[in-house]
């Protein structure tokens, strides 16, 4: 899916007052880091490694997992595409509503693709013959979320299939979820991870995948040399080396999004759904969110994540990711208008 994703600020013809479209944390201070890369952007005139090998070894050292575990990549969504092409016309399971790419990743690679709706109990999964299975937690885009105690149950339990674990919101819970190490124990495991979320700094595109040796043998040929830029690479350095400057008052952020929450069912002509995160589906009772969305941009430049275009979701669904308190009095008085 080339376009249709949220945070599509392109397609707006008045300025973006508020943006909920983005699962990002929004209040990152940038401040620290825009000079750190003012400093170094003598980086541009220069090829950039080609395997991101030094931040490659910076996140090896970090997590505690051998070099040969681990591949970067030009944000998360390229680990997707790289696995489906490494093993182009495999059978993948896909959980689902979830985020697109995984199935436009596959179907790109010839794969055989089977739909599991997200509300089925982990244990009943049928994964007999199937070479992957593909899971997003924290989910995108309703925040639904499997604990550790019971992936860890269901990828032990499939040896023969191999399985995807996106954790690009692992930040936005403070539930403890699969860490790098597993993979050390769960040889059947990928583990997808995204350095941009949590910093507010999605433009700059930086993840990473986690698995055995093996695995990432498989995968690397296909890795196309200088894919990660050299501000790309200088960012993701000075994050990880500057962690003090980027915290995340998740405790806060998830209070709100409760409070949230709240105050839109309040309204009763929408259904604002529970959620393990700090993002969350909504429902409208009556009318579509495509139009929804075009009345909170041209009359108040409030951005939303249109949601219909979500396999297993109608046109009835967007999807907000919490901001401030003032910001989301503003979003409920829209909302409140507009009913």
């Amino acid at each position: 899916m080339l376009f249709g994703h949220g945070d599509d600020f392109y397609n707006a013809s008045n300025e973006i007052k508020i943006n909920y479209s983005s699962n990002v944390w929004h209040g990152a201070n940038l401040a620290p880091l825009r000079a750190h890369l003012y400093a170094r952007f003598e980086a541009v005139t220069r090829y950039p490694e080609p395997d991101a090998g030094s931040l490659k070894r910076l996140i090896a050292h970090q997590t505690a997992i051998g070099e040969e575990n681990l591949i970067v990549t030009n944000g998360s969504i390229t680990a997707f595409y790289l696995i489906a092409q490494a093993w182009a016309g495999a059978r993948s399971t896909i959980l689902y509503p979830t985020f697109a790419e995984y199935e436009d990743a596959c179907a790109l690679y010839g794969h055989r693709l089977t739909f599991v709706p997200t509300s089925t109990a982990l244990s009943d999964l049928a994964l007999e013959g199937q070479t992957f299975c593909w899971i997003c937690n924290p989910n995108n885009p309703d925040g639904k979320l499997w604990s550790r105690a019971a992936l860890w149950e269901l990828i032990a339990k499939h040896p023969q299939t191999l399985f995807v674990v996106d954790q690009a919101y692992v930040a936005f819970t403070a539930e403890p979820l699969l860490q790098p190490s597993d993979t050390a124990r769960l040889k059947n495991l990928i583990l997808i991870q995204s350095i941009s979320k949590a910093y507010d700094m999605p433009g700059l595109r930086i993840g990473y995948l986690i698995a055995a040796p093996e695995i990432v043998h498989k995968i690397k040929p296909y890795v196309i040399p200088w894919s990660v830029n050299a501000l790309a690479i200088e960012a993701g350095t000075y994050i990880l080396t500057h962690p003090e400057q980027f915290t995340l008052p998740l405790e806060q952020w998830q209070r709100e999004t409760t409070e949230l929450i709240a105050a839109l069912n309040r309204l009763h002509t929408l259904e604002a759904l529970p959620t393990a995160t700090t993002f969350f589906l909504v429902r409208l009772r009556q009318g579509k969110a495509s139009a929804l969305k075009t009345y909170l941009l041209q009359q108040h430049g409030i951005l939303i994540r249109d949601a219909s275009n979500f396999r297993g979701l109608d046109e009835s669904y967007f999807r907000l990711s919490t901001q401030p308190p003032a910001q989301n009095h503003h979003l409920l008085q829209a909302l409140h208008a507009w009913r």
